[in-house]
């Protein structure tokens, strides 16, 4: 009798790129963050908002580097993951 051996799916999907987020992120603040985490594009899109108004555009020099720090660390968490998950 013939058998059919297990087979093991294979899931191809591309890593992100921590250099594409930072440069994203520099030109674009929170709205660059989209490449790398929809949810923290979000809470800092919705932070910024009010900050930019209270403090004349003088939080954007807050804002900035956070977006960049976090955008660089998901898409970093992201690229870990995925290489887990394929057993790297």
């Amino acid at each position: 009798m013939n058998q059919i051996p297990p087979y093991t799916p294979i899931v191809v999907a591309r890593t992100k790129s921590v250099a594409l987020s930072l440069v994203l992120t520099f030109f674009l603040g929170p709205l660059g963050m989209l490449y790398s985490t929809i949810f923290g594009a979000i809470v800092m899109i919705v932070l910024s908002i009010p900050l930019f108004i209270l403090t004349l555009g003088h939080a954007g020099f807050l804002i900035w580097p956070v977006s960049m720090i976090w955008g660089a660390w998901a898409t970093h968490r992201y690229n870990q993951r995925l290489l887990s998950r394929a057993g790297f």
